[in-house]
């Protein structure tokens, strides 16, 4: 694993955890699998310390163990670290799909790595209560939350935890049977009364496969959409919720889908446009290049089938020539998407198929091929022993070798948005903290009827020259934060490449 992939890891480790922590990340990163005594040898961390953090890296899966005959050893995930950043992402696809109720629940989650339903009923229903409290709304209700966590696990978000994150549970089929929790204790656990929820030892956690699918999904059918139009996305939409009926959600290649079901599910819908044309849909997506579904079979009027493995590998293809034409410009990814559709081509029949000057073309090929987009291929012309060997390059695309390199630069941007939002925040420190003891004064202070001289006196504390100032600060954090999500996009999509190759 590279060093920036490290650095990223490490990053996110002493951004959620703490230094203590991300020492113990970054031994069990550079050193493999270790036992106990190793790795307190060579962080020089207390006993105690070095439990402590492993015990916080098991609880949110991070870490996982086997014991052997003499020891245990201990391995770290940096896959699943990555996943934390994509945490505002589950939270936001949750709050769509289930519910403000459901979004709060999850957080408490995703906060606590494993959580009773019971525990996290009532985290949620005081979270809602002091926010009902604040805005003047409604009080929140412990059977409509209870309501709210069966739909988490019905959607399959949430799934019950093993608690032990040993190698052998792995492959442990997911559990999602939820118990029955009695609501009354519930009220009573949130009154401070004693009370048992019939639950005590029964924990969740969230099932990051369900949320990968979905996204996967979300990027297909974002795509059809896209090249399309509304109506062709929401046919992509449920031709994967069938090929889900009849196939492993991983599979590369989906078993064939018979067209008189795709109607039916149709008709179902409020897409009057797309009833009208199914058929003609089907054929336009059918026959597009993309080949995201192929028609396998004539009988019942015809059978589909959804190929992701080739979505993907199309998708990484469009997405590496946008980063060429940003990069390089137009007739750089002119020249790479030349080379993609001859596969080897000669220096000469790139100058002359993509119609640019022989010196810019030139120029631009070894480019791409000092960028590492393109790779050269020495080959030599057989002839007559006593002649010479004539030798010729050919250019053409890896395109793994390409993908790789990309994720990479994927993991150095994030790592460097995620130093230059800690700086920004650490240099001004002062101010934002300033700010945070006026809102709450300020709060505080409206709670209990002040007047709105009080109030102007507050917010008085800062000068305008400050108030610019963080603005322009806070602006520039936001921004950081969108381009974060943004590069995490184009990282899923490229990984998602790699899973199916």
């Amino acid at each position: 694993m590279s060093l920036i992939y490290s650095k990223l890891c490490s990053t996110i480790l002493v951004e959620h955890f703490g230094p203590i922590v991300q020492r113990v990340g970054n031994d069990l990163f550079i050193h493999g699998s270790r036992s106990l005594h190793l790795i307190r040898q060579s962080t020089r961390l207390p006993l105690v310390k070095v439990k402590e953090s492993l015990c916080t890296l098991i609880k949110y899966g991070l870490v996982n163990y086997y014991q052997n005959e003499t020891r245990t050893e201990y391995t770290l995930l940096p896959d699943k670290i990555i996943l934390m950043l994509r945490y505002p992402r589950y939270m936001f696809f949750v709050k769509n799909v289930c519910g403000d109720q459901s979004e709060i629940m999850l957080e408490e989650v995703l906060k606590n790595g494993s959580l009773t339903a019971s525990q996290t009923i009532i985290n949620a229903y005081k979270k809602i209560q002091h926010s009902s409290n604040a805005c003047g709304n409604m009080q929140p209700s412990v059977s409509s939350l209870k309501d709210n966590f069966d739909l988490l696990v019905k959607n399959q978000f949430l799934m019950r935890d093993l608690c032990t994150n040993t190698k052998s549970d792995i492959d442990e089929k997911p559990n999602f049977d939820m118990p029955q929790i009695n609501l009354k204790a519930l009220e009573n656990l949130i009154q401070g009364k004693e009370d048992d929820p019939n639950d005590t030892k029964i924990y969740w956690k969230v099932n990051f496969d369900r949320f990968i699918q979905d996204f996967r999904d979300q990027v297909i059918v974002s795509a059809i959409r896209t090249r399309f139009d509304e109506n062709a996305g929401e046919l992509m939409r449920q031709l994967l919720f069938l090929m889900y009926l009849r196939t492993a959600s991983w599979a590369d290649t989906s078993n064939p889908i018979p067209y008189i079901e795709i109607k039916d599910v149709i008709k179902k819908l409020n897409y009057p446009r797309l009833i009208q044309y199914l058929d003609q849909y089907l054929n336009l997506i059918d026959d597009d290049t993309s080949q995201f579904i192929r028609r396998v079979g004539d009988s019942g009027g015809g059978q589909y089938s959804i190929n992701m493995k080739e979505a993907f590998n199309q998708l990484a293809w469009t997405t590496l020539e946008n980063i060429v034409m940003e990069r390089f410009g137009s007739k750089a990814a002119r020249i790479f998407r030349l080379v993609r559709s001859k596969k080897f081509v000669e220096q000469e029949q790139i100058q002359q198929l993509a119609m640019i000057p022989a010196k810019e073309a030139k120029h631009l090929t070894y480019t791409l091929l000092q960028e590492n987009y393109l790779q050269m291929q020495e080959m030599k012309k057989a002839g007559p022993s006593s002649a010479p060997t004539k030798t010729f390059f050919l250019f053409h695309i890896d395109l793994d070798q390409v993908v790789q390199m990309e994720i990479e630069h994927c993991y150095h941007a994030l790592y460097n948005i995620m130093q230059r939002r800690d700086h920004e925040a650490t240099t001004n420190r002062r101010m934002i903290d300033k700010q945070l003891r006026m809102q709450t004064l300020t709060s505080n202070l409206k709670e209990h009827g002040a007047t709105e001289e009080q109030l102007a006196e507050i917010a008085e504390m800062m000068t305008p020259s400050e108030k610019q100032h963080l603005d322009k600060v806070q602006h520039v954090i936001k921004k950081l934060g969108a381009t974060e999500l943004q590069i995490d996009e184009t990282l899923f999509l490229l990984t998602m490449y790699v899973r199916y190759h």
